[in-house]
């Protein structure tokens, strides 16, 4: 990451929100997809979709080639 990290975890709610809504919006895309999608570095991407997928809220979706994710639905 080049930014400072205080910055980047002051936006994690708005980053969060853009990202799920954006796999809701587009189903399962790949990091390098939602980093085009979501204007966010991808290194970035990366590291918030490992965080969404360690708390359930993004899985990693069948696909051939980059692995996709797509959001958990939640009641």
């Amino acid at each position: 990451m080049n930014r400072d990290i205080r910055e980047v975890i002051r936006e994690e709610p708005w980053v969060r929100r853009r990202l799920l809504a954006l796999l809701r919006r587009d189903g399962p895309l790949s990091v390098p997809d939602l980093a085009a999608a979501s204007g966010f570095p991808a290194d970035e991407v990366m590291v918030w979709v490992a965080g969404l997928r360690k708390y359930g809220q993004v899985t990693e979706a069948p696909a051939s080639g980059d692995p996709r994710y797509a959001a958990v639905e939640r009641p």
